[in-house]
């Protein structure tokens, strides 16, 4: 397991129910590692993003991305979508 990884966070965006992508879980440190040990596990894309995650990180569970952040999220889930169809 990756010993660099500080944080993670998991969104989900779904437009037919939100607004903007929502915190679904997220973890520091051990767990941080662990969510990204599982997602690779399972074939969930994933995208580094340290400076972005930082301020994810405080987000609560259930809380959609604020406004400042949704030009970066909009560049990470393009790079999901890409990798999704190269699948």
């Amino acid at each position: 397991m990756n010993k660099d990884i500080e944080n993670a966070i998991a969104l989900l965006y779904d437009k037919e129910i939100h607004n903007a992508p929502v915190v679904i879980s997220k973890g520091e440190k051990l767990l941080a590692r662990q969510m990204v040990y599982l997602a690779k596990k399972y074939n969930i894309p994933i995208v580094e993003d340290e400076k972005t995650a930082k301020t994810l990180i405080k987000l609560d569970i259930g809380e959609e991305i604020p406004y400042s952040l949704y030009e970066a999220v909009s560049i990470i889930l393009r790079h999901v979508y890409k990798l999704k169809e190269s699948l």
